[in-house]
C-alpha cells in the first residue's frame, strides 16, 4: 500500500485527470503520517519539474526521507545519471523516470548499470488513444512533461522496452482514471502484466475500499493512492484490512 505525494510548488497537491488541482497539505507533515500510520512504501513525484524544465527539489526530497523508514520513490525532472544519484544521496531509495527516459531511452539502462536496476522505477502516465489521433497496437499511449503532451508511443511496447533496458520496476498511472475514485484501470493492469515480468505498481482511480482488492487481481503487485488518504476518505488501515479480507497477502 503506497501513498502518493503529487508536490508542485513544495506543496502536495491533486487533480481529476491531471487538471482541476487543489491543495492538500505539507509533503512532510503528510510523509510522517504515512508513515505512522503503516504505509509500505512512499513516493514523491515533483509533477511539473519536467514541464517547467527545472530540477526536482533536492531540499523537499531531504525533509520528507528524515520524516520516512520505508522505501522512498521519487520522481519529477530527472534527466541525468547525476540528477539520479543527487535523489539517492538526498534520501530516496528509489527514483522514477518518465519524460526524459521517452526522449532517450538508453538513459534507463545508464541507470541500471551505475545504482542496479532495483533503484529504477519506469514511471508511465498513460491513457486511452485520444480521438482523431493515430491508434496504438494497444490502445494505450504514454505521455510525458507530467502528462501534458502525448507521444504516440504504445504502453506496451514501451514497458516492455523499458523493461529490457534495466527499468525494475513500472509505477503505472492512468491518466483516465486519474483522481476520478471511479476505481482503477483494471485492462490497463491486466495488460501491463502480462507483457513485463517486473514489479507493476497500479495508480489511479482509488474511491473506495473495495477498488484495491480488484487491481491486485488484475496483476498490480502493489497499490498507489494519493487523494482519498491526503483528504481523508480513506486510512491505509482501511485499504490493508480491505485487502486482508479479500484473501491477499498484506505487510
Amino acid at each position: 500500500m503506497i501513498p502518493c505525494l503529487d508536490v508542485d510548488a513544495g506543496r502536495v497537491v491533486k487533480g481529476v485527470n491531471f487538471v482541476g488541482i487543489r491543495d492538500a497539505g505539507d509533503p512532510v507533515e503528510l510523509a510522517a503520517r504515512y508513515d505512522a500510520e503503516g504505509a509500505d512504501e512512499l513516493v514523491f513525484l515533483d509533477i511539473t519539474a519536467s514541464s517547467d524544465a527545472r530540477d526536482t527539489m533536492v531540499h523537499v526530497v531531504e525533509r520528507v526521507a528524515d520524516q520516512v523508514f520505508i522505501p522512498f520513490t521519487v520522481g519529477g525532472g530527472v534527466r541525468s545519471v547525476d540528477d539520479v544519484d543527487r535523489l539517492l544521496r538526498a534520501g530516496a531509495d528509489k527514483v522514477g523516470i518518465n519524460t526524459a527516459a521517452i526522449a532517450r531511452p538508453h538513459l534507463l539502462m545508464d541507470c541500471a548499470e551505475r545504482f542496479g536496476a532495483q533503484c529504477i522505477v519506469l514511471s508511465a502516465d498513460a491513457r486511452g488513444t485520444p480521438e482523431g489521433a493515430a491508434p496504438t497496437p494497444s490502445g494505450f499511449e504514454v505521455t510525458t512533461h507530467g502528462g501534458r503532451r502525448g507521444s504516440g508511443i504504445d504502453l506496451l511496447d514501451w514497458l516492455l522496452r523499458a523493461e529490457d533496458l534495466g527499468a525494475g520496476e513500472i509505477l503505472l498511472n492512468s491518466m483516465d482514471a486519474d483522481g476520478t475514485r471511479a476505481g482503477y484501470d483494471l485492462e490497463m493492469i491486466r495488460e501491463a502484466r502480462a507483457t513485463v515480468g517486473v514489479p507493476v505498481i497500479a495508480s489511479g482511480g482509488a474511491g473506495k475500499v473495495d477498488d484495491f482488492a480488484p487491481a491486485v487481481h488484475a496483476g498490480a503487485d502493489a497499490v498507489l493512492a494519493a487523494s482519498v488518504f491526503h483528504f481523508g476518505q480513506l486510512r491505509i488501515s482501511d485499504v490493508k484490512d480491505a485487502l486482508r479480507g479479500a484473501g491477499l497477502p498484506v505487510r
